[in-house]
């Protein structure tokens, strides 16, 4: 990098910087970090106690790669390292902002002059930093005793720092999620883009190590579940469509994809003859079955016990006895992972961390079985011994990691490791422009919201690397922002018609709690008595819409604010509740078809008995403009990220729907299908009062695949 000093060494608090080695740690571990924020950290630590502005840094850092964004670059660096060091941005030790010029580092740091290293031998795996140390200590040495203190010294900590290895595989600067291996090990399938599950992103292949990555699909629909057929000439991956899910197979040299089985999900090989996947039996009530290819002698295995459950995965032991199951749970989130018996339907049980599992696999002699898990609402790698171990985590580093493949040898496993950066951006008449403060905005279950007037935006962000989220606002005009609640972990949220309160729910240990406070903290927050709330929402006449598990269905249930009235909204079953029209009177809900193996309808259900309306055809999330004037419904959505298209459809007075097609809107339709309506270039907006007007959380995913030694 440009004048740095590549002999340099820095230390500051518990950290040190190589620059020579392009190495950090920190208290003598490793802390890895992509290459663009380490130079960028080097940069700001070289220049202790200065100002250094966005205008250097693009044109030190960037000034070659001529199609780079680097304002979003440049954040992005910044949000890694203060991820890296967990560096607070309101109250910083390391980074400080200077609001519309730069950064600052404002931690002490003292240059320090390196040990020359005994280099390794090439192609040699290169020595933790603990090592290093304890190998230059014991070179200085001198007497007998020093040495063989140096010695046991050394042993110790080779063995603390055996754990995991990092390689890395691929170097994109947007990303590499889902992999999987061929069964011999030489040649990887994974998905380029921002998510592994149902992303519109393209297939890519890679011959192991260092060959190029090629495309293989050109396929726009929404796919997950990449797995090699048992000769290794095909990849199956699952779509989802207007007809449901399916399995369809491309050749991994590449060309058209065929389809390999309807209504088949997360698909992989027991044997060339029979094959493993998921089904789905009535609405999106989906479990794991096995079936010849042909899908003759279908039997099945497992079924999760609530209707809303959704086993999408499972990852079958290598003796074939056995499975782990990744599912979503009765509210649409990705729950433990489950052991299951492919012989015995009862045999089931939960495995790995109690957190959201979204995938796994197993060594090759089966004594292990391996997790990506979020506990803590952090991503990593955990393993338990098969059969009745306990789960242990295996990577703890800053970055998270998505995705296992595992070697045939059974020594690796290769995951997409990497960070995730949200922040709301505002489009108007003046452009596009950031908006929230440095965080994690969370865009799912509760979407942020504007004010009735459309001046504030609230949100819920989680800050550094604090697992709770918060409820914030921030005014549009001005951008100053503040926690509306400072320390209270908020789960889901919604405001009152009028602006003044807020409905929202904590987690305890005996489940979610419910509760209301006035916006302008001019009161204490009250808690309503009720139990089992998710998704809460105003009614029409001030009441609390929310969807509650009974049983194994979900229903949308209603009760007063003084906890009194406890009563269903709707007398059916619903999948999930989205939420409620300004006023309350419209809900949008996601209804079974149990007569059917088709998606959910959404449907717009009025709460005083008028007809209800379908307004999509397939799956869609629609969203109230802030004064009940107008609905956005997305046609086009690029799965995680903030393009894709928008139709925005006037409503009359009381929020009088227009015309709409029978069937609902279809995907891809243009503002012709309805009158007055028009298209806006945005897949997921929360729309303000002016049409021309809305935020947008804008996603920004980067991974690569990495090979991790096993511990």
């Amino acid at each position: 990098m440009p004048t740095i000093d590549t002999s340099s060494v820095y230390e500051f608090l518990d950290f040190r910087i190589d620059c020579g080695r392009f190495e950090l740690t920190g208290k003598g571990h490793p802390v890895r970090m992509e290459r663009k924020p380490l130079e960028l950290l080097m940069l700001l630590v070289s220049r202790e106690g200065q100002l250094v502005t966005r205008e250097e840094i693009a044109r030190r850092l960037w000034s070659t790669e001529v199609f780079v964004d680097t304002e979003h670059g440049i954040n992005t660096a910044i949000r890694k390292i203060r991820t890296a060091l967990r560096d607070d941005p309101e109250n910083p030790q390391f980074v400080q902002t200077v609001t519309g010029m730069g950064y600052r580092f404002i931690a002490p740091v003292s240059v320090v002059v390196p040990v020359q290293p005994v280099l390794p031998p090439p192609n040699s795996v290169t020595p933790h930093p603990a090592k290093r140390r304890a190998v230059g200590w014991y070179l200085a040495a001198g007497a007998g005793i020093v040495l063989v203190a140096a010695g046991a010294l050394l042993y110790r900590r080779e063995h603390r720092s055996s754990a995991v290895r990092y390689t890395q595989l691929t170097d994109f600067t947007d990303s590499a999620t889902a992999p999987a291996l061929s069964p011999d090990g030489h040649l990887l399938a994974f998905i380029r883009g921002n998510s592994g599950f149902l992303t519109p992103d393209q297939i890519y292949v890679k011959m192991l190590p260092d060959g190029e990555p090629k495309r293989v699909t050109d396929d726009g629909r929404p796919k997950y579940g990449l797995t090699f057929s048992p000769d290794g000439s095909e990849i199956a991956y699952t779509v989802m469509d207007t007809s449901g899910f399916s399995t369809y197979e491309v050749s991994a040299l590449g060309g058209e994809p065929q389809l390999l089985l309807n209504n088949a999900a997360g698909l992989v090989w027991l044997n060339p003859q029979h094959l493993l996947f998921s089904e789905i039996e009535s609405g999106i009530h989906m479990g794991v079955v096995t079936a010849a290819t042909s899908r003759e002698d279908l039997r099945k295995i497992y079924f999760p016990d609530h209707e809303r459950g959704m086993a999408h995965y499972s990852f079958a032991s290598p003796d074939r006895q056995w499975a782990v199951v990744v599912e979503m749970n009765a509210n649409g989130g990705w729950g433990q992972c489950k052991l299951i018996a492919l012989g015995d339907q009862k045999a089931v049980r939960p495995v790995g961390p109690a957190g959201a599992c979204t995938s796994a696999g197993w060594s090759p002699d089966e004594s292990w079985m391996y997790f990506t898990a979020a506990v803590e609402g952090r991503s990593h790698i955990w393993r338990q011994r098969f059969p009745a171990g306990e789960p242990e985590q295996i990577t703890f580093d800053p970055t998270e990691e998505s995705g296992i493949a595992i070697e045939p040898n059974g020594k690796a496993l290769i995951t997409s490791v990497g960070v995730d950066e949200s922040a709301i951006w505002i489009h108007d008449r003046n452009g596009d422009r950031p908006l929230s403060s440095e965080g994690q905005v969370v865009d799912w279950p509760s979407p942020p919201e504007f004010s009735p007037d459309g001046r504030t935006l609230y949100y819920l962000l989680r800050r550094s690397d604090d697992s709770q989220a918060e409820l914030w606002s921030t005014i549009v005009a001005s951008g100053k922002s503040e926690p509306v609640f400072s320390g209270v972990s908020v789960v889901d949220f919604s405001l009152s018609p009028d602006g003044r309160q807020v409905v929202y729910t904590t987690a305890s240990k005996d489940g979610r709690q419910l509760w209301i406070a006035p916006l302008d903290r001019s009161s204490p927050a009250i808690r309503v008595n009720a139990s089992g709330v998710q998704r809460p929402h105003f009614g029409p006449r001030g009441q609390i819409l929310f969807q509650k598990a009974e049983g194994n269905l979900n229903y949308l249930e209603q009760i007063d604010a003084d906890g009194a009235n406890d009563a269903k909204a709707l007398p059916y079953p619903i999948e999930e509740f989205q939420g409620s029209s300004p006023t309350g009177r419209w809900v949008t809900v996601a209804v079974p078809n149990p007569e059917s193996k088709e998606l959910p309808s959404i449907m717009l259900v009025p709460l005083d008995g008028g007809t209800p309306r379908r307004i999509c055809t397939t799956f869609c999330v629609p969203r109230w403009s802030p004064d009940g004037r107008f609905l956005v419904v997305p046609v086009e959505d690029s799965s995680r990220s903030s393009s894709g298209r928008s139709l925005v459809i006037p409503v009359g007075a009381g929020e009088t729907l227009p015309d709409l097609p029978p069937g609902g809107i279809p995907p891809l339709a243009g503002p012709d299908i309805i009158k007055g309506s028009q298209s806006v270039g945005r897949g997921r907006m929360v729309p303000a009062k002016d049409p021309e007007a809305y935020a947008w959380v804008k996603t920004t995913v980067q991974r690569n695949l990495y090979r991790i030694s096993l511990p």
